[in-house]
This record gives structure tokens, C-alpha cells and sequence, in this order.
């Protein structure tokens, strides 16, 4: 099984949403290294690919899709604005979250906005 460590960034009902060039929208996140924790991960993978910050990490979930194990996140980033998409991430947004079931997205990401929706 993979494993994934999974970020939910989310500001003024909006959340940050990166894809890969020809890609579904996602969160930002991806694997966890050996050796590493999931947290440690998380904002690693935040780092790479939208070049945010986080001030602090909020352990939210863990869900199961397909061959994947999801390790989610809630991250508190205090430079939003700063946002940029990095290394192999061709774009990034700030989308509402209200909204995001009407974007190409996979189901895992469906699932997990869901879920944080339900939270608020």
C-alpha cells in the first residue's frame, strides 16, 4: 500500500489546489519517505510544490482509496498570498470550496474535502 501525506490548506473559505501539467486538481501532498513521518512529509510535500509554509499542522484523517493510505492534513499557512506552483506542479489555485465537486478532480480529493467540509 502507499502511503500519502496529505495537505488541506484553507483561507477565507477557499483551499489551495495544485495539479500536474495534463492532471486532475488535487491537494497538495505525495508520498512519505522511508524514515519519515507523515507530518514531517506533509510539509515537505506543501514546500515543494506551492513553496508555502506552514506555522502549524493539524492531524485530520486517515483514509483508505484503492492502494492508498491517506494521511490528511490541516495546515496554517501564514503567507497565502505566496503561493506558486513548484517542481513538477504545473498550476495552483485558491478555489472555493464550495465548489470544488464541479472541478476535475479524483476521488480521493472529493472524499477529503468533503470530510473537512463537515468539520467547519
Amino acid at each position: 500500500m502507499k502511503v500519502r501525506a496529505t495537505v488541506i490548506c484553507e483561507q477565507d473559505r477557499h483551499i489551495l489546489l495544485v495539479r500536474k501539467p495534463r492532471c486532475r486538481w488535487t491537494l497538495p501532498g505525495g508520498k512519505v519517505e522511508p524514515g519519515e513521518t507523515t507530518a514531517a512529509a506533509a510539509l515537505r510535500e506543501l514546500q515543494e510544490e506551492t513553496g508555502l509554509g506552514a506555522d502549524d499542522m493539524l492531524y485530520l484523517m486517515e483514509l483508505e482509496t484503492g492502494s492508498t493510505r491517506h494521511h490528511v492534513f490541516e495546515a496554517s499557512v501564514p503567507d497565502y498570498h505566496a503561493a506558486r506552483p513548484l517542481n513538477e506542479i504545473f498550476d495552483c489555485i485558491w478555489f472555493p470550496l464550495d465548489a470544488v465537486q464541479n472541478l476535475n478532480t479524483s476521488d480521493a480529493t472529493l472524499r477529503i474535502v468533503k470530510a473537512f467540509q463537515r468539520r467547519l
